[in-house]
């Protein structure tokens, strides 16, 4: 099983999410950012990581909310979400074509990797207070 985290990074009543680009796997799709855990990491330590290597920014990484367990065909990932809270840097993409803020209940206009429905359910659903 692939270990896998994933930031649920809420400011102002909105969420960041982020499309993965098309020649990534999964590519073209919408995700809560993150990335898999190394040998020997936390995945506290691994979301900080993978979020300052990902978007150049640093965060507080706070409560877990939830995991997720999907297969694909690839394998099968466990996803971990966690509250994270940006605390410096100036956002770059370096392997995301594109992220954006969003409310909620517009969650649904995106199409999401499967191992990240769940969240966006509890996200509607107000189970993760925004």
């Amino acid at each position: 099983m692939i270990k896998v985290t994933a930031a649920l990074i809420i400011d102002s009543g909105k969420v960041l999410i982020a499309k993965r680009k098309p020649t990534a796997r999964l590519g073209g799709m919408w995700e809560f950012p993150g990335g898999k855990i190394e040998n020997g990491e936390s995945p506290k330590s691994c979301l900080a990581r993978e979020l300052r290597e990902e978007f150049e920014i640093d965060v507080v990484v706070g409560e877990h909310v939830g995991t997720s367990v999907w297969e694909y065909d690839f394998g099968t990932i466990e996803l971990m979400a966690f509250k994270a809270r940006i605390v410096a840097g100036d956002m770059k993409l370096n392997d995301h074509a594109e992220v954006e803020w969003v409310d909620a209940e517009d969650l649904d206009g995106y199409d999401f990797a499967p191992a990240d429905v769940p969240f966006v359910e509890m996200l509607k659903s107000k189970s993760i207070l925004m």
